[in-house]
C-alpha cells in the first residue's frame, strides 16, 4: 500500500465517521494544551469554592 493509498484510506475512514457521528472531535482538547503565556492552574485557583480554602 502506497503512502497515497494510506492517506486516502484514512480520509475515507474519517469521512465515514463524520457522516455517522457528525463532526469528529479534535485529537486534543483545550485542557490538554498548555495555555500560551499563562498559568494553567490560575483559573482553578481563582474559581475555587470557599469551602476548599485551607483553614
Amino acid at each position: 500500500m502506497t503512502q497515497h493509498d494510506r492517506k486516502r484510506a484514512e480520509w475515507e475512514r474519517r469521512r465515514k465517521l463524520a457522516e455517522i457521528f457528525g463532526d469528529v472531535l479534535p485529537d486534543t482538547t483545550s485542557d490538554d494544551r498548555a495555555e500560551p503565556g499563562g498559568d494553567a492552574e490560575r483559573w482553578y485557583r481563582e474559581n475555587r469554592p470557599p469551602h476548599h480554602d485551607p483553614r
